[in-house]
């Protein structure tokens, strides 16, 4: 009886695993899954949790043993997703924005979306000039601590949160201004509404980076907007494609296509080089959600994807949710009592630090919260020496693929951290390859600062144990080195799509051989193959040249046979 309950029990231990989400609060939700459990099971979970109606904007991500990131796919089985060993962590992170934070129907939407739009702008993601930038951070004083005191707020309140990589004395002041004379009497719902319709506005609202390099080597950031497709090169966005001018999206190995159709019927093709196949294929399923979910009117318009052509299968992939207009019209039925949130506040957040004024509650109840009782300097500082410092990936393309400016890295030396420039980065209508900065103008910086053992600025996974990597090799390289490295890549490439080439050539001609000699001599009686011998041309063809072509290799095989006997 005690053996087959032992046995009962590790079959139990077996197909259960304990998995930790992190939510955008930054607290922890554990829970256990089954090994046939699907990825919406787990979303379900998180979202009734939470007690949100609106789940189809968000998703959950988590980083395999070789850094790279990856969206849980909700409609297969979680475990088959996961390369790493059990315990699992992921992230509960905002995956498609929505186009209109105003359409969002209920308060705790627009609460978390709030949360992670103000993590894309500590991470450095959500560039804009400093009038913006000063707007978006008073919104997020009065959210948190409300309309200001003069007996709580004393001078200087205002440096005490952290809402970017880097501000400066001039910025804090602004901000403080701002909150103090015109955001007054704002509840924290509207100031978080508020902030969500000012950052829809800007231009990289919504932007997640992909580091890639263009074909002359330059370092350039892919992303996916509710718009379309952009490409951020240095302070500039010098591609902007609407969803509905994309034709298709292809990987092949490292190597990303994209196809484009204008109005004027020109047609684009913008090809990018990422650090792995593995970041490619992400890059590609990225990018082929993102438009299944913006571009069409109903699910049932979305088609299964292939990343091949004639030659080459590849991979192919469907988005299995709804898209954006279903999930709208889905949102605009809801009707319920709403239900009640618990900001954060109370503890300082890993991504985005902040003080706090009087007794808090977290947005959802909090399982297992670390207690972090730590300053914002020393949270600061942990930050900085912590995994969210080193990037995903492995240390051959980590430095390779960061943007850095001329004069922030004359001034800050090795740091990376983004700065709010002064002005706006204006968008570059041209197609070209890299824009130059204006002199005079502080340049934006976009930073991709995830971290070596999983914690990303999107999500953390892993503790900080594994925070300390080995020194990049890539820094160092040579802009003639990375041209070299691209022309090899394409030469590989033309060189493998020639061998394909040839190889279907050859297999098409051997096919017609076969069907040539089943015609022939063969006796089959098939209809087909009985109306092709009584053609005329058929028989013409078979006289005249395929008889003697027959006796001629004939000939030539009984000569050779008569060579090997007599030797």
């Amino acid at each position: 009886m005690l053996s087959r309950l032992r046995s009962g029990s590790i079959r139990n231990l077996d197909r259960e695993f304990d998995c930790t989400v992190r939510l955008l609060d930054d607290s922890e939700y554990p829970c256990t899954i089954q090994r046939d459990a699907k990825g919406h099971y787990l979303i379900d979970l998180l979202c009734h949790h939470m007690n949100l109606l609106e789940k189809d904007y968000f998703g959950i991500r988590f980083v395999d043993p070789d850094k790279q990131r990856h969206w849980l796919d909700i409609s297969k089985s979680i475990i088959k997703q996961m390369k790493s060993q059990p315990p699992y962590t992921m992230c509960f992170r905002v995956k498609f924005y929505p186009t209109d934070p105003a359409t969002l129907k209920e308060e705790i939407t627009r609460y978390l979306v709030f949360l992670q739009i103000k993590r894309d702008l500590y991470h450095g993601r959500l560039l804009c000039k400093t009038s913006d930038a000063a707007l978006l951070a008073a919104f997020i004083l009065q959210a948190e601590i409300g309309d200001y005191d003069v007996g709580k707020h004393p001078e200087g309140y205002s440096s005490k949160f952290q809402f970017f990589p880097k501000h400066s004395e001039k910025l804090e002041r602004k901000i403080a201004d701002i909150h103090k004379t015109e955001l007054s009497g704002q509840s924290p719902d509207t100031a978080e509404l508020n902030f969500l319709k000012k950052a829809q506005t800007l231009e990289t609202y919504g932007v997640d980076p992909h580091p890639c390099k263009d074909v002359s080597g330059n370092v350039a950031f892919l992303a996916f907007t509710p718009a379309g497709f952009v490409v951020l090169q240095g302070n500039k966005r010098i591609h902007y494609i609407k969803w509905t001018e994309v034709s298709k999206m292809k990987f092949e190995g490292k190597t990303f296509n994209l196809y484009a159709i204008h109005k004027e019927e020109s047609k684009i093709i913008l090809t990018y080089f990422a650090p792995t196949p593995e970041a490619c294929k992400h890059l590609w399923k990225c990018g082929v959600e993102n438009q299944a979910f913006y571009k069409f009117e109903k699910s049932s318009q979305v088609r299964t994807v292939s990343s091949g052509n004639m030659f080459f299968k590849g991979s192919r992939f469907r988005y299995s949710g709804r898209v954006a207009k279903e999930v709208i019209e889905s949102s605009a039925k809801i009707k319920r009592s709403p239900p009640e949130i618990h900001r954060s506040g109370l503890v300082p957040s890993r991504s985005c630090p902040s003080i706090s004024h009087g007794s808090r509650l977290s947005s959802v109840p909090r399982t297992r919260r670390r207690a972090v009782h730590i300053s914002i300097m020393e949270g600061l500082e942990s930050l900085r020496d912590s995994a969210h410092s080193t990037p995903v990936r492995s240390s051959s393309h980590t430095d390779s693929f960061m943007i850095r400016s001329s004069k922030a890295s004359a001034a800050e030396g090795n740091e990376r951290t983004s700065v709010i420039a002064d002005e706006m980065y204006s968008p570059a209508a041209s197609v070209l390859p890299t824009p130059v900065s204006e002199p005079g103008h502080e340049s934006i910086l976009l930073q991709q600062d995830y971290s070596s053992s999983g914690i990303e600025d999107r999500g953390s996974e892993v503790g900080a144990s594994a925070a300390a990597e080995k020194p990049a090799r890539g820094a160092g390289t040579s802009p003639e080195g990375v041209s070299e490295r691209a022309e090899q890549e394409q030469v590989n490439t033309f060189v493998l799509s020639v061998a394909r080439l040839l190889l279907v050539t050859v297999g098409l001609l051997f096919a017609l051989l076969l069907l040539l000699i089943a015609l022939a001599e063969s006796d089959i009686d098939v209809a087909f193959l009985r109306d092709i011998r009584q053609t005329p041309e058929f028989e013409q063809f078979h006289y005249e040249y395929f008889c003697p072509l027959r006796r001629w290799f004939a000939c030539k095989a009984r000569y050779l046979l008569n060579l090997l006997i007599d030797t």
